[in-house]
């Protein structure tokens, strides 16, 4: 059998690594003076090890939302006896100038830090520890970076000083890449126009890829002074002008240039600039020029034209990727190249991936999954890339494309539809992860995020006034979500506030005096997480929700309603409150009902078996009377078809069977075995076989013994046991 589509599990180095950040204390390290995390002293960990630690850490920041960020997490790779580290990615906010500063005693390799907008000057002179060794170095939107803390008096606390923004009034001017000597990549996009990128690049004598995205350049030249070296070159988002298109023709070994935009710009592109560029730059083998106003004579044929004749050496003997609207090729291409330094491109990208899957067909399964994952992981506060990438995800994972996934990649989009409803109370990024979701099946595909998931959804359903939709589709994933799991699973989620929740929604409908799917949906929830579970049970008891009973056409509304109010009478402790004449007179009145088939009466029924189970001295009300409710109930049990086929569902007859041995009330114990006769002869195969394991045969046997039993519930009981011992020899369902 074939593996499908990213059925890879993760790598037992990567498992170990998860395992280990969430479990420090058990693993790496112990509480020192003060709580301070320590790493312990029989420890040595490799580069390839550190390196992976902190990077997961990072990743476990910002997109698993049960992950504690440690205090001092940086503090254990401060000695480089104990841990090396080499090759560090960092990113967004939540990185602290203490943190890099606790790393500075390490020969780092590579360093890259992305939109880390809390970090000072005071970063800068800690990066001057790593001249020695650095290589590689990214400092992509981080623009505060060059800024000394704002105001902050030369004797202030350090703990005050790194809760200081860092102030846009005060560059700092002393810092220098002096002694930058080994740099090689360096990407200063978003670099503040009140530094001078002349002078901070001067001193670095052995560039060979520059990214300046969006830097301003009012001079040029010094860009020349790399011209023997550079073979990478990002402009992107740079005011043009014909000196900066003149220095970089000079840049003969370029082999990447980047001069595309997102912002409209007097620049034209003309024939004579791109035929200079193609020809001046013989060792180029990718030029993005995408975002620019072109004149009509800059046409693919002049495009050609300008390269000359193809040959051994031409740009056309190179594997290029052309990034684009055109095809699906050309949309993934344009997600891959611009999600991680241009959100707004890959906004467009993914919008356009989203067209793809919903109108035509997505051939790249995997890939566009992938991502689209990515996209949303990089960019999970960029909101337009939330609401384009959920939705592309919806029709990506719907049943068209469902046989082509893993568990594996599956699991990835759960993650980051979750977090993306974590991080937007925002009606369309919600409503489009809720449909998502739909997409799963629930709960088995969502139990790995049980809690979690429950939680979100409670969260949407919490505003009084919700978008209709939104509360509509988030209390059927609900309701699903409680359906057919373990009883603890629902005690959990009722300590959620599951249960008040919903109750909450059943009060505002009915004050709208409004029956609607959101109303049927929260009662069935409601039938789903009491079955069996007392505690949830008693939360129900606040709720004056038998008003509901007040639309007397709402057929499954009645149905769920007695679900659940026969859960409740299930718990003995609890049915003393269902002993009023409102709630009796209620269920009597049901039992004579004919909506959806036996369904409202036999529940109605089931509810009143319990009840009148206590015996006649727990029946402390004149009317109705207990031997009047027990003759409607045995005249509407009379009335059933036998081979009604059901819209129920037991995981056990526990319940049922407790009422068999009894003689305190025979219509109770004709009840129980009308169900069980029911319930084996319709469906012999789910049924049979439960009732054996649960004892229940031992039971009837003595529904048979019992003089009060009558003879009409003895017949049934016979017959049950008959149809297990058939079932036995012969387990072949034939009925459907």
């Amino acid at each position: 059998m074939a593996a499908k589509a990213g059925d890879n599990p993760d790598s037992l180095m990567a498992l170990t690594t998860a395992f280990c950040l969430r479990n420090l204390r058990r693993t790496m390290c112990y509480l020192g003076e003060r709580n301070k995390l320590c790493l312990r002293s029989d420890i040595f960990l490799p580069s390839e090890i550190c390196d992976k630690l902190v990077n997961t850490y990072m990743e476990l920041v910002h997109m698993d939302s049960n992950f504690e960020p440690q205090d001092g997490f940086f503090q254990l790779f401060s000695d480089p006896h104990s841990t090396r580290l080499t090759r560090v990615q960092l990113r967004e906010d939540f990185v602290r100038d203490r943190d890099l500063e606790a790393i500075g005693k390490q020969d780092l390799i590579e360093l890259h830090l992305t939109y880390c907008n809390n970090l000072s000057a005071h970063s800068l002179r800690t990066l001057t520890r790593f001249r020695q060794t650095l290589v590689s170095l990214s400092l992509f939107g981080c623009s505060r970076i060059f800024y000394r803390k704002g105001g902050a008096p030369l004797a202030c606390d350090e703990e005050e000083e790194e809760e200081r923004p860092a102030s846009r009034q005060a560059p700092d001017t002393d810092f220098s890449f002096q002694g930058f000597n080994r740099l090689r990549l360096l990407n200063l996009g978003g670099l503040p126009e009140e530094v001078d990128a002349e002078a901070l690049l001067k001193p670095l004598p052995a560039l060979t890829s520059l990214d300046l995205s969006g830097v301003p350049l009012p001079k040029a030249a010094f860009l020349a002074h790399w011209k023997e070296r550079l073979a990478s070159l990002v402009l992107y988002n740079v005011d043009l002008s014909e000196e900066i298109i003149n220095t970089v023709v000079e840049l003969g070994h370029l082999r990447h240039l980047d001069i595309s935009r997102e912002r409209t710009s007097k620049f034209k592109m003309t024939r004579k600039i791109l035929t200079a560029i193609v020809q001046g730059l013989v060792n180029l083998v990718s030029l993005d020029i995408s975002g620019h106003i072109m004149l009509n004579n800059c046409t693919v044929p002049h495009f050609e034209e300008a390269m000359g004749r193809p040959s051994t050496s031409s740009v056309y003997h190179v594997c290029v990727q052309v990034t684009g609207s055109k095809n699906e090729d050309q949309v993934l291409n344009a997600i891959e190249v611009y999600t991680e330094f241009r959100p707004e491109l890959a906004h467009r990208a993914i919008n356009q991936l989203f067209d793809i899957a919903r109108i035509q067909h997505c051939s790249q399964l995997l890939r566009a999954l992938q991502l689209v994952i990515a996209a949303l992981k990089c960019h999970k506060y960029d909101k337009s890339i939330q609401v384009t990438g959920s939705a592309a995800l919806f029709y990506l994972t719907n049943t068209e494309y469902r046989s082509d996934q893993s568990v594996w990649l599956r699991r990835q989009v759960i993650q980051v539809v979750l977090n993306g409803m974590e991080q937007y109370q925002e009606v369309t990024v919600q409503r489009n992860c809720c449909l998502t979701l739909c997409n799963f099946s629930i709960p088995e595909e969502l139990e790995f995020q049980y809690g979690r998931v429950n939680l979100l959804l409670l969260k949407i359903l919490e505003p009084a006034r919700q978008d209709e939709s939104i509360q509509r589709i988030a209390v059927h994933l609900c309701n699903a979500l409680v359906c057919q799991v373990d009883n603890h699973h629902k005690e959990a989620v009722g300590k959620m506030g599951f249960v008040k929740t919903m109750l909450n929604l059943i009060q505002k409908k009915l004050q709208d005096r409004m029956c609607d799917q959101v109303m049927e949906f929260s009662w069935s929830a409601l039938w789903n997480i009491t079955d069996e579970t007392p505690d949830n049970c008693q939360m129900i008891l606040f709720c004056q929700g038998m008003l509901g009973f007040e639309f007397p056409d709402k057929q499954e509304l009645h149905r769920n309603m007695l679900g659940l109010l026969g859960n409740v009478a299930e718990v003995r402790g609890l049915r003393p409150q269902l002993l009023t004449p409102q709630f009796i007179s209620v269920f009597s009145n049901l039992l004579d009902s004919k909506a959806d088939g036996i369904e409202v009466s036999y529940n109605a029924c089931g509810v009143l078996s319990h009840i009148v189970f206590d015996g006649p001295e727990a029946w402390a009300m004149e009317e109705p009377l207990r031997d009047t409710v027990m003759d409607k109930m045995m005249d509407a049990i009379q009335s059933w078809d036998v081979t009604s086929r059901r819209n129920i569902n037991y995981r056990s007859f526990e319940p049922i069977l407790r009422l068999l041995p009894q003689s305190i009330a025979p219509v109770s114990q004709h009840w129980a075995t009308w169900a069980l006769f029911n319930l084996v002869s319709v469906y012999p195969s789910k049924y049979c076989p439960l009732l054996i394991k649960e004892g229940g045969i031992v039971l009837l046997e003595k529904v048979l013994e019992l003089q009060t039993s009558h003879e009409e519930t003895k017949d049934m009981a016979q017959k049950v046991m008959e149809q297990c011992e058939n079932f036995k020899e012969d387990p072949m369902e034939t009925t459907r």
